[in-house]
């Protein structure tokens, strides 16, 4: 296992770097300080030919203005929150607000957008990157110093698994996630439609016209919104169906079944490589998004352009705007308690 490092540029006066990431089977993820973005991960199909899953940019300064979110972390708080407001011990909080009337993966300028500083992660059994930020009291309106920390080790059974922890010297609100874009055939390779998932949830959160939950969990059976088996993600997308019509497609926060501790979240596969990637997570949630809002994007990696759902996201994450949902799984972290969560993305192929 390894890991170099070399400079990637300059971001608001401070040094960026990107780093390499392989395992003994010549897996590679390229990571950069920016924002944690994955720029790029390599894995072998089913006759060991590599091919990078992930969608993004060439360089630096694409990824400094884009609004895509591509491999980024995103937070404070990922998804939405309703109206950029929420209540904590008795004072309303004011959000920027950057998503119609509502706050999204963090506001304006949100942690996709920092400098995160790294570090190589000491690891007995993978090639592992430590990375740093500290988000000032008030940053994009969000309450307390946060200190997080979000490690990336790569195994040699070929898995990319990222571990986040955080504390905060006041009350706030949290919810971390990371953003990349997956096509199996390889990015640049089109749409993802003949990809097949199976999600282990057997209930989602339905919401409004603006992908705001209702505060209620509805049953997946006998809709569209049904992945408890692997079926194709192409098979019933443009049904006449509510909330597939909100979302453009698939943009929906599904309720992981199981308890606490690592489970799986869901499994893709894609018939024409051969690829399978399976994401396993402590969080309760994840959102199934469908890069229903890609258009045209020139200038990507290789040349490529990207185009309506030429990828999917697997966001494992808490619900979207839980702090108006007292029913829903607690966002809120207090002084004195560590923020800890895990997901792994594991690909095989056959």
């Amino acid at each position: 296992m390894n890991i170099t490092s070399e400079p990637w540029g300059m971001h608001d006066g401070k040094n960026v770097e990107l780093f390499t990431l392989e395992n003994k089977n010549g897996v590679r993820a390229k990571i950069t300080s920016y924002g944690g973005t994955i720029v790029s991960l390599k894995v072998p199909d089913k006759q060991g030919r590599f091919a990078d899953v992930v969608l993004g940019y060439d360089k630096l300064e694409d990824y400094v203005k884009s609004h895509a979110f591509f491999g980024a972390i995103v937070g404070r708080y990922a998804n939405r929150i309703a109206n950029g407001t929420f209540t904590l011990e008795g004072r309303e909080y004011r959000l920027a607000v950057n998503n119609g009337p509502n706050s999204l993966h963090g506001g304006k300028v949100g942690f996709d957008k920092k400098v995160w500083s790294p570090q190589k992660a000491c690891h007995p059994s993978a090639a592992g990157l430590e990375l740093t930020y500290t988000s000032p009291d008030g940053e994009e309106g969000y309450p307390g110093t946060l200190k997080c920390k979000v490690t990336y080790l790569l195994t040699n059974d070929n898995e990319l698994r990222i571990e986040y922890h955080a504390t905060t010297d006041k009350a706030t609100v949290l919810n971390l996630t990371n953003h990349s874009y997956f096509n199996l055939a390889g990015e640049g390779s089109g749409s993802v439609l003949d990809h097949h998932i199976m999600i282990n949830a057997d209930y989602f959160t339905p919401g409004n016209a603006d992908l705001i939950p209702s505060g209620e969990k509805e049953s997946v059976a006998g809709t569209p919104m049904d992945f408890t088996k692997m079926r194709c993600i192409g098979e019933r997308i443009d049904e006449d169906y509510e909330p597939l019509k909100f979302g453009m497609g698939y943009d929906h926060n599904y309720i992981i079944s199981g308890g606490s501790g690592l489970k799986t979240a869901a499994r893709v596969w894609d018939p024409q490589s051969g690829r399978t990637m399976t994401v396993e997570t402590t969080e309760p949630a994840v959102q199934f998004y469908t890069s229903n809002h890609l258009k045209k994007m020139t200038g990507c990696k290789n040349g490529h352009a990207y185009d309506f759902r030429d990828a999917l996201c697997l966001e494992t994450q808490h619900y979207p705007d839980s702090p108006h949902h007292p029913n829903f799984p607690s966002t809120v972290l207090v002084p004195g308690d560590t923020y800890q969560q895990s997901t792994v993305y594991a690909f095989t192929a056959d």
